[in-house]
């Protein structure tokens, strides 16, 4: 009896390996999402870039991520995953050193473009790591629940560097207190017991899916979207805020809303993500995040400013863990990074895309309305195509899957 009961006992989730990734994680983002709001205006006020070239210099560490991104899902299946972690790590951690030595624009730019490598890096090997040590009959809600790290830092980092710059306006503070930070879940990573899995071996002949998963670029287009409009939120919303909208202290306060409302939809689509729902929440999400971004750009005064920030943050937060979930239901066992990096590929070329296009539209072609418009303009398309064929081929790939293994 004894036996039978612990047999049908479900495993406990938030408790070892799991939880000291997913906390490492959070110190990721948040040093990552605590000096992200502020750079454009460090830019402006120490540089005076205009905001072609924010967007530019800015762009430099998507264009990072993407480039690294591309080759860490074949380095998190072919070598130790706990190691690619710390090294990582590690390398994201002491890069925040070099902020303090930007003298220059150009060397501001150098440093900020080699940042992105080790993030890259490190966000992949660390989801991986994670999908690795979920107990297999909970992994469904482990996948929907790794993204509250991300959006718990998404909550504080944000905010409290937005509250830290107001009193003591000093940047090299922010820089500080990132690097502390991801010293701290570096830390944290070092004690994590990651069993060990046999690598993947060289095929005879390098494929392109042993860095790609190309049965998902559909879903990954999708993703690519909806980051494009987000990389123009998140870079440009405080200079928007400030010079269109004069609000001067309500930035921090809106990532903390779009915070709440990815963690609502967190709770309430996890439970849906288990009984299978991929489909639905991946529409559901989509469809929400247009709707924020339309609401953001027309409905310009506050109440405007503050709902979007909520109904953005609840349709990313339904939307991307249901697409990661399709990612790895086509993907094998042992392409687990590669389904990871893939999906992580997609957000970072999106959002490259739209810091830079975000600040040629901002300069050019009629300032940040302009910009926020396109951020409309392409979460509906994203809408578009993923109703009318992503969700239709990720549905005949399942079917395949199964009359394969019949």
């Amino acid at each position: 009896m004894r036996q039978t009961t612990e047999i049908n006992e479900k495993p406990k989730l938030f408790a070892g390996d799991y939880l000291k990734v997913w906390i490492a994680n959070f110190m990721l983002y948040f040093s990552f999402y605590f000096v992200t709001p502020l750079l454009p205006l460090y830019l402006r006020d120490v540089f005076d870039a205009d905001k072609a070239m924010i967007g530019l210099v800015l762009s430099g560490y998507s264009i990072a991520a993407l480039a690294i991104r591309f080759f860490s899902g074949y380095i998190v299946d072919r070598f130790s995953r706990k190691k690619v972690l710390l090294i990582g790590f590690a390398s994201f951690a002491l890069f925040f050193l070099g902020y303090y030595f930007t003298f220059s624009l150009v060397l501001f730019a150098v440093i900020r473009t080699l940042h992105g490598a080790p993030f890259g890096l490190t966000s992949v090997s660390s989801s991986t790591v994670a999908i690795d040590v979920l107990p297999s009959k909970r992994r469904g809600e482990g996948i929907g629940y790794w993204g509250l790290s991300n959006n718990f830092a998404m909550a504080v980092g944000p905010s409290l560097s937005l509250w830290i710059f107001t009193h003591y306006d000093n940047y090299n503070i922010l820089f500080t207190v990132s690097l502390v930070t991801a010293l701290i879940g570096l830390l944290i990573n070092t004690t994590v017991d990651c069993k060990y899995r046999p690598p993947v071996l060289d095929k005879k002949k390098m494929s392109l899916d042993r860095f790609i998963m190309l049965e998902g670029w559909s879903q990954g287009l999708c993703i690519a979207l909806v980051a494009v409009a987000y990389g123009v939120l998140s870079t440009y919303i405080a200079i928007y805020s400030q010079d269109v909208l004069n609000i001067t202290a309500g930035t921090g306060t809106f990532f903390m809303l779009f915070a709440v409302g990815l963690i609502m939809s967190r709770f309430f689509g996890v439970r849906y993500l288990s009984k299978g729902f991929v489909v639905r929440n991946a529409t559901y999400g989509v469809i929400c995040v247009a709707i924020g971004y339309s609401l953001f750009a027309f409905w310009q005064n506050l109440y405007g400013y503050y709902i979007s920030a909520v109904v953005i943050g609840f349709g990313q937060g339904s939307m991307y863990p249901a697409v990661q979930t399709m990612f790895l239901n086509m993907a094998s066992n042992d392409k687990r990074g590669t389904a990871n990096a893939t999906i992580l590929t997609s957000w970072d070329l999106g959002i490259g895309l739209g810091i830079i296009g975000g600040g040629y539209v901002a300069e050019h072609l009629g300032g940040y309305n302009s910009a926020f418009l396109l951020s409309v303009i392409v979460s509906v398309i994203s809408v578009v195509f993923f109703i009318s064929y992503a969700r239709k081929e990720y549905e005949k790939s399942l079917k395949s899957k199964v009359e394969t293994r019949q």
